[in-house]
């Protein structure tokens, strides 16, 4: 599968927060945000979600919903009552298509929902609909 890459005109410097616990997904998922012109930010957990969210104010979080001791809706949450929190775009990523997961997820704030896995056509769409305003 060929990667779609961003044209010159992304914006430098939007960072893309992807909060998930397996190292593999997490380490694919920065690299296809790299290839599409875009600055990852890892996190396995709540904390280093929130950490990143106090210290490098990301642009978009990509939250995989299935975290251990603190799922991702509750990060969430926990992003958007934070500094900035009404700014930052919320990602949901799942293995889960159905109705209820995706009812749960936009309660709990999310602006998105992606089942996984996330193809790279359609996290570039999602991305490019992040862009802060004016870029």
């Amino acid at each position: 599968m060929q990667v779609p890459r961003s044209e010159p005109s992304s914006p430098p410097g939007v960072r893309v927060l992807i909060v998930e616990d397996d190292e593999d997904s997490r380490d694919m998922l920065s690299e296809l945000v790299t290839m599409l012109g875009y600055d990852p930010l890892g996190a396995a957990n709540a904390a280093e979600a929130l950490h990143h969210m106090q210290t490098s104010r990301p642009d978009v979080a990509l939250i995989d919903i299935g975290l251990p001791e603190v799922d991702g809706c509750e990060v969430a949450r926990r992003l958007r009552a934070s500094t900035g929190g009404d700014a930052i775009r919320l990602v949901a990523l799942t293995g889960y298509s159905d109705g209820q997961t995706r009812e749960t997820a936009a309660a709990a704030g999310f602006d998105d929902f992606v089942v996984k896995p996330v193809l790279p056509e359609t996290l570039d769409a999602l991305l490019r609909r992040s862009r802060p305003s004016g870029n």
